[in-house]
C-alpha cells in the first residue's frame, strides 16, 4: 500500500507511466508469527525473474529506465539487481533509498529513528492514517513495541522480537506526519530521476 501510494503520487507529479504492483515479494522475516498468520512470500531469484522480465518487456516497447519503488526493508535483492543493471549506464533505480527516508522523518518531524521504528510504527502508521485512514485499527496507540537489539533478525525472524509484527511507536503516529513524510518524499524524487540520461518521460516507468 506505501509503495503503490509513493508510485501513484510521483508519477502524477512528474508524468511517469505507472505499472501495476508487485503485491508478493519477500517477507520471509515474518512468516511464523501469530500475529501476522497469512503471510505469503517469493523468494528472491523469482523477485528478480520477475522484475527483469518486466524491464525486457519495457525496452521491447522502447522505456529503457525503470524506477523500483520498495517500502518493503525485507526486499534486500533488489539492490543487487539495481547494482548489475546500472554497470554501464543508469538504468535502473531505486527509491526511497535511506537518504530519503531519513530526510523525509526530518522534514515530517517523525520523533522515532529509522532503526526502532522499523515496523508498523510511527512512520507506517502515520501514511495510513494520511491516504488509508480505514486500514489503521482502533488499537494502533496501544501497540508500542520497542525492540532495540535485533541482531540476529536474519537467523530467527521477526517472531524472536515481536508477537504483533510491530516494532516502533505507532502511538506517536498522525496523518499530518505522513502527508508530509509522502510530500517530502515526492519532492526528492527529482534527484533520483535526474540521473537517468534520456529525459522523455515516455521512456521512464515506475513500479511500486
Amino acid at each position: 500500500m506505501v509503495a503503490t501510494l509513493i508510485a501513484e503520487r510521483v508519477s502524477e507529479r512528474y508524468g511517469l507511466l505507472n505499472l501495476p504492483p508487485v503485491a508478493i515479494s519477500c517477507s520471509h522475516e515474518h512468516e511464523g508469527m501469530p500475529g501476522l498468520a497469512g503471510t505469503v512470500s517469493v523468494s528472491p531469484a523469482t523477485l528478480m525473474a520477475i522484475v527483469n522480465d518486466v524491464r525486457r518487456s519495457l525496452q521491447r516497447a522502447g522505456i529503457h529506465n525503470l524506477v523500483l519503488v520498495n517500502a518493503h526493508g525485507g526486499n534486500y535483492t533488489l539492490s543487487n539487481l539495481a547494482q548489475e543493471a546500472n554497470v554501464e549506464s543508469a538504468a535502473v533505480a531505486l527509491f526511497p533509498g535511506n537518504e530519503d527516508w531519513k530526510a523525509a522523518r526530518a522534514t515530517a518531524g517523525i520523533v522515532t529513528g529509522g532503526r526502532a521504528d522499523m515496523h508498523a510504527g510511527e512512520l507506517e502508521t502515520s501514511i495510513l492514517m494520511h491516504a488509508f485512514p480505514d486500514s489503521v485499527g482502533d488499537t494502533y496507540a496501544n501497540n508500542d513495541h520497542d525492540s532495540p537489539s535485533r541482531n540476529h533478525l536474519t537467523t530467527l525472524g521477526m517472531k524472536a522480537y515481536t508477537t504483533s509484527g510491530v516494532i516502533g511507536m505507532p502511538s506517536l503516529a498522525t496523518a499530518a506526519k505522513g502527508q508530509a513524510v509522502i510530500e517530502a518524499l515526492v519532492d526528492r524524487f527529482a534527484g533520483c530521476l535526474s540521473l537517468f540520461d534520456d529525459d522523455h518521460p515516455t521512456r521512464r516507468a515506475i513500479n511500486g
